[in-house]
């Protein structure tokens, strides 16, 4: 074999993204509907963040780190580790094993998640405009919900429970448009040009 040859392998494996669009998309609308006021923190949003919030995310990112997807690495793992400590942080004070968190800490920890999440946003930027509203409308959501720890306020605390269960329709349009685009080879629902 000449040395200057390259082998390339196809890749048949399938897109993970929309998996972990989905996992992300609905426990982030279910966690903001309870941040709304609809209905109470219970087993329901706490199943939701470890099993398709979490760990079906951070299965994404390993996929995706198969596919040399660093965005995709970088995003499905971070937020699936993010729904996994967000449970954590809620399940440890309510068996004596930790303190329960501070409004401020709470605020801290939110901001980081969207500093961290302006990154990635800033990297849709070569990516689809899909993508761009979905990242867009989670930094804002971080930010909001840092707000309204920082500062106790209830209406701020609702108003990020709605923009949220925005954020998480628009993360599972996106996922879903993927799916259904690959099936039918035709923009079905657009995702808008990269």
């Amino acid at each position: 074999m000449n040395q200057d040859s390259v082998l390339k392998i196809k890749d048949t494996t399938a897109n993970p993204a929309p998996l972990g669009l989905a996992g992300f998309g609905l426990t982030t609308v279910l966690l903001n509907i309870h941040n709304a006021g609809l209905f109470p923190l219970d087993t329901m949003i706490v199943a939701m963040g470890i099993f398709y919030g979490g760990l079906a995310q951070v299965i994404v990112g390993i996929m995706e780190w198969k596919k040399n997807n660093t965005f995709g690495t970088t995003a499905f793992t971070s937020y699936g580790l993010f729904w996994l400590t967000l449970v954590t942080i809620w399940l440890l004070p309510a068996v004596g094993a930790a303190a329960k968190p501070s409004a401020t800490s709470m605020a801290f920890y939110l901001t980081m998640w969207g500093v961290f999440s302006t990154f990635l946003f800033v990297a849709t930027f070569k990516l689809n405009r899909a993508l761009q509203v979905v990242f867009g409308l989670v930094v804002a959501l971080f930010f909001l919900l840092a707000l309204a720890n920082a500062t106790g306020s209830h209406t701020i605390h609702t108003i990020a429970g709605v923009e949220g269960v925005i954020c998480g329709l628009s993360a599972l349009y996106t996922g879903m448009a993927q799916v259904i685009n690959e099936y039918y080879g035709r923009s079905v629902l657009p995702l808008g040009a990269k």
